[in-house]
């Protein structure tokens, strides 16, 4: 009777620690969709895309490691204008607000506390990226659009599950990368390099499309293809937080855009009805279609800069078969396919970068 009662009591005590192993051996990221500002957002408003990861922090802007426990993760994401590099880690606080402390966040802005603020967090924690780091204008990028970009844009943020083991991958292969910038801004940029990270959690899931982009990826065609992905697979657990833009510095930002809604809404749709009406026809169709795909709930939590535990803190897993969730990152699945293969060509080459000013 006691072999079997300290069976049981092994048994419970293993059932127990699994289900808790289970629980921490789960982390989370989220894509940031930002918002299209200023005079180049309304020439392209098709936004920026960068990604958030909870468990994977910035050892330095071009190298990963694991978070230590107390961190909040770090956003990376492709950026033209840094001296030479193709993406960038950045802490997720002073991403958003160019300051380290979520209690140093204001209410409120005007353009020159922003650049008091990027400023002194760039001469604390991004000289080690060169010499050569420009400040960006209209017509480029530069390091102003790593550090508070809440001041120029609402941002959604687009939260879903990841494992362990495929943080550590991506971690491995970034940092075994060439992290040299080759920007092309119709086929290398920010969207496509959330394409190509994304492709490594979620294999054969984000492709470029004809329609409604041309073929090119943009930050609304990556969202649209993340929800619809997680409606069909709800251990996924997608949930949507909004991050306001703070007042003051700019206009507020407008909604991100497809090619073709870009086209059929503005002034652009009026030289190609002119040239070739049937592409005009065709994309209005499409837009009609599938441009009006509605990726924000109607009342999405709104994360305050002084609580963003929604988005930071661990989420509790769906309670799934073992096989259920996300692939290990950049493996390739029974049924085989050219996506994930393309997620680890595109990781070990480097990765490209769209104009940040334009967006």
């Amino acid at each position: 009777m006691t072999s079997i009662r300290q069976i049981l009591i092994l048994a419970f005590a293993f059932a127990f620690l699994g289900c808790f192993c289970t629980t921490l051996g789960h982390s989370q990221a989220a894509l940031l969709m930002e918002e299209p500002y200023g005079f180049f957002g309304a020439v392209n408003p098709t936004g920026h895309d960068a990604i958030y990861f909870q468990r994977i922090c910035a050892a330095t802007p071009v190298k990963l490691r694991r978070c230590e426990p107390g961190e909040l993760g770090a956003v990376i994401a492709r950026y033209e204008g840094i001296d030479g590099y193709d993406w960038v880690a950045i802490p997720l606080v002073p991403y958003l607000f160019a300051v380290e402390n979520p209690s140093d966040v204001p209410a409120r802005v005007d353009r020159d506390m922003v650049m008091k603020l990027r400023n002194r967090y760039r001469e604390a924690h991004l000289l080690q990226l060169g010499a050569r780091l420009q400040p960006g204008d209209l017509f480029e990028g530069g390091w102003t659009q790593l550090v508070g970009v809440a001041y120029e844009r609402r941002i959604y943020a687009f939260r879903f599950q990841t494992t362990p083991q495929q943080d550590d991958a991506l971690i491995a292969r970034l940092n075994s990368g060439r992290n040299v910038t080759r920007f092309n801004l119709l086929f290398n940029n920010c969207a496509d390099f959330a394409r190509v990270i994304l492709n490594g959690y979620f294999p054969h899931t984000f492709r470029r499309s004809f329609f409604p982009d041309a073929g090119m990826t943009t930050p609304k065609q990556i969202a649209y293809k993340l929800t619809r992905y997680a409606h069909k697979h709800p251990e996924t657990q997608l949930e949507v937080f909004e991050i306001p833009q703070i007042p003051g510095y700019r206009r507020l930002s407008h909604s991100n855009k497809s090619i073709d809604e870009s086209i059929v809404t503005t002034v652009y749709a009026v030289p190609i009805v002119i040239l070739n009406p049937y592409l005009a026809g065709g994309l209005f169709v499409d837009y009609l279609v599938r441009g009006r795909y509605h990726l924000i709930p109607s009342d999405p939590e709104v994360l305050d800069p002084e609580d963003m535990s929604p988005l930071t803190a661990q989420a509790v897993p769906a309670e799934n078969s073992p096989s259920a969730g996300p692939e290990p990152f950049g493996a390739v699945p029974a049924s085989g396919g050219n996506a994930t293969a393309e997620s680890i060509s595109g990781v070990q080459a480097g990765f490209m970068e769209t104009n940040g000013a334009h967006e």
